[in-house]
This record gives C-alpha cells, structure tokens and sequence, in this order.
C-alpha cells in the first residue's frame, strides 16, 4: 500500500547556489547533505510533503533544458505557497529568472493562482496556491 511521495532527484551544476535558491528563498529545509566517493554532493531538501534530491557531479552539469511539447519527462516542480503574489515579488526582487508572470490557474478544480520561474540551472519551477 502507498503510505506517500518520497522524493524527486535532480542534477544541479552547484551546490552551494542550490541550495541558497531552494532553502534560503523558497524555504525549503536542508535535510542532509554529504560529498560522495567521487568528489560529488548530494543533498535532500525537506518540502514539506516530500523531499528534493539534488545532485553536484564532480565535474559540473550543463543548463537544463525543457522537456519538448509531445515529448514524455518532467515539465516542472511545483511548490504550494499561501501567496503566489507576495512570493512571486519577493524572488522577483531577488533577481529570480522569470518565466511568467501570476496568473490564475488554467486547471481551477485543483489551484487558484500560479506562476512560474526559473532555479540557477533554468528548471522550471512552477509557484501555486489553492483557494
């Protein structure tokens, strides 16, 4: 039986950026974060409702690129905020890349408001709330 949603991994090309972007302005909360064997870091990132797994390869890691219309892979991470409004401002001042600007939700049976921005390494990170 599925007792919930564990975590969701992702390569990053720095640590350190990172983790200031998801903990310092998105607020999630440094769970653990270790260099492995090969020069590497990992690190989870408690969201609330799950966990971010982030992984630093050693050598670096290119800008993401989004997944293409008709083509299967993860389009967004989505965070669940009180207000889209007042985040949206707060990063925008921080000088987060934007990708668009609040607006109400598309699929209103399940949020009221969204936006949408980009972390350091351009994946796209989807910011909600609910009614």
């Amino acid at each position: 039986m599925l007792k919930s949603f564990e975590h969701v991994g992702m390569t990053v090309s720095d640590m350190d950026r990172t983790v200031g972007f998801y903990c310092g302005l998105l607020g999630l909360r440094l769970h653990l974060r270790k260099v492995m064997a090969d020069g590497g870091e990992i690190a989870f990132l408690d969201a609330g409702g799950g966990m971010l797994e982030i992984v630093a390869p050693a050598g670096g890691a290119a800008r993401a690129v989004d997944v293409p219309e008709g083509t299967a892979g993860l389009r967004h991470l989505t965070f669940l905020f009180d207000s889209v409004d007042e985040t949206f401002a707060r990063l925008e001042k921080a000088g987060v890349e934007i990708k668009e600007r609040p607006r109400l939700a598309i699929n209103a049976e399940v949020l009221h408001k969204v936006a949408f921005l980009r972390d350091p390494d351009g994946i796209q990170i989807e910011l909600a709330e609910k009614r």
